[in-house]
């Protein structure tokens, strides 16, 4: 079966509002580059459409009607959004869910010190990366530090013209002779991924060093680092043990850029999974007037397994429909599981896009491909389908019908040749409810690299497939 090219499906009208899409869809990765960035500017922009904050409702004790439109954010790294339908919501709701979390480095609880003349900041890689791929190249740092008081401040150095950047060091290929016999994996170790933060030592002199007892001594031993510290010091009024009570993110500095000669793709940090959590919520803002209640999740740490407190496996989406539910006047548990058990699911989330330089890996008949549109993903995992959610039949077949309806140009693939690899997204903890649930989304070149490459044409054809599904799905 062989699938359209999008590009050449579209009028003159749909190609300017693709264009329009993907200018905005870089500003949200420029903008969003952490969970809680990420969180911000999604919370500025649906205020401004008419969102209210779910907390301030049920304070005030108001109840919702069609159309009202309502969010929660949790911990600053999770919110859920929902706009009402005419439909009780126990007769379910068509939810789209996505992560905003990426894989990148994060900075240790007492990461700074001094070894050579360099200050350092230790690291530990988060999600599944290629080590080597993060070394010598410009880095930025981005995070908060929450200081004793409870005061927070926000870091985001590496992205201005004018900031500095940071680095990883690799070693010269003059002297790499046994580190090149090493395999992928073990090439660059984990624990080699800290991150260079400066070199000039801060000057103190002999008689300052004398009249200010063991700390002066102590920063004169380790002058560039006591530098770096007299720098957090000033810029963020910030000690060294406000590090212990930080998070800070170390990703690729710089912008999303639009890629190709004839500018028909975006290379950027992050678009797994950011590509189908802003297409999810544009499209939750672009769809008027349903007859079931539409929802919207985008959640944290789904890289390293959905769980904590701000992960999907929490309690804090389930939460939220009761309380919504209640603030209507029809909540009980067993509505709240009736709910859940007959509500439609897409979750969104990035496919691999065929690699014609790493053909092998693939089965072409069954694989994604950049410019054929939004991708369906009936089961992830691994080997014999390990860990995977199995989407039902029935349930493909009720979307191609809105699909096809609507014009959409979709595609279905599986990660890989079978037993290569594998992989999972939040899907099969949304099915534990019972609910029917897909994987769907945009395949995506160079996944969990510090680049990734998607297409414009499938942005904007998987945007117009998760409205479809919001006007449409019930099941």
């Amino acid at each position: 079966m062989e699938r359209k090219i999008t590009w050449e499906t579209y009028d003159e009208g749909q190609l300017e509002e693709l264009e329009k899409l993907n200018t905005a869809y870089r500003e949200f990765l420029d903008n969003g580059k952490t969970e809680r960035e990420c969180i911000d500017t999604i919370v500025n922009t649906i205020e401004a459409r008419g969102y209210r904050e779910l907390e301030s409702l049920i304070q005030g004790g108001e109840k919702l009607k069609k159309g009202d439109k309502v969010y929660s954010v949790w911990m600053n790294k999770s919110i859920v959004m929902f706009q009402m339908g005419e439909k009780p919501m126990e007769e379910g709701i068509n939810i789209l869910g996505a992560h905003i979390d990426s894989p990148r480095i994060d900075v240790k609880q007492n990461p700074l010190y001094e070894d050579s003349s360099l200050a350092y900041l230790d690291t530990h890689y988060y999600g599944g990366v290629k080590k080597y791929q993060w070394v010598a190249q410009p880095l930025a740092l981005h995070g908060v530090v929450v200081k004793k008081d409870g005061t927070t401040v926000e870091l985001s150095v590496g992205e201005s013209e004018d900031d500095p950047v940071f680095f990883v060091s690799d070693l010269l290929i003059h002297l790499a002779e046994e580190q090149l016999k090493k395999s992928g994996a073990k090439v660059v170790e984990g624990e080699a991924l800290d991150l260079i933060v400066g070199s000039r030592p801060l000057v103190i002199d002999k008689n300052s060093q004398e009249d200010g007892g063991d700390e002066k001594k102590d920063a004169a031993k380790e002058a560039v680092k006591a530098g770096i510290l007299d720098i957090l010091k000033k810029t963020y009024d910030m000690e060294e043990e406000d590090f212990l009570s930080a998070e800070l993110e170390i990703v690729p500095a710089g912008k999303a850029r639009e890629a190709g000669f004839d500018r028909s793709m975006i290379l950027a940090y992050g678009q797994d999974d950011r590509v189908c959590a802003f297409t999810s919520m544009q499209a939750m803002l672009d769809v008027e007037d349903t007859e079931r209640t539409l929802c919207c999740i985008l959640v944290d740490k789904e890289e390293v397994g959905s769980v904590g407190a701000t992960g999907m496996r929490s309690c804090f989406f389930e939460n939220a429909v009761a309380e919504l539910m209640n603030l209507n006047g029809e909540y009980s548990e067993l509505k709240l599981r009736r709910c859940l058990s007959r509500s439609c699911m897409l979750s969104s989330d990035v496919s691999a896009g065929f690699d014609p330089a790493y053909a092998s890996c693939f089965e072409k008949k069954n694989a994604a491909f950049l410019g054929k549109g939004m991708v369906f993903n009936k089961f992830t995992g691994s080997r014999g389908k390990s860990g995977s959610n199995d989407a039902n039949a029935e349930y493909m077949a009720h979307l191609r019908g809105i699909l096809d309806k609507e014009g959409i140009v979709y595609q279905t693939a599986e990660l890989g040749k079978v037993d290569v690899g594998g992989g999972g997204t939040i899907a099969y903890i949304l099915a534990l409810y019972g609910m029917n649930v897909i994987d769907s989304g945009v395949a995506v070149l160079n996944m969990h690299a510090p680049y990734e490459a998607t297409s414009k044409a499938d942005v904007y054809e998987t945007y117009r497939g998760y409205k479809a599904f919001a006007r449409g799905a019930c099941l």
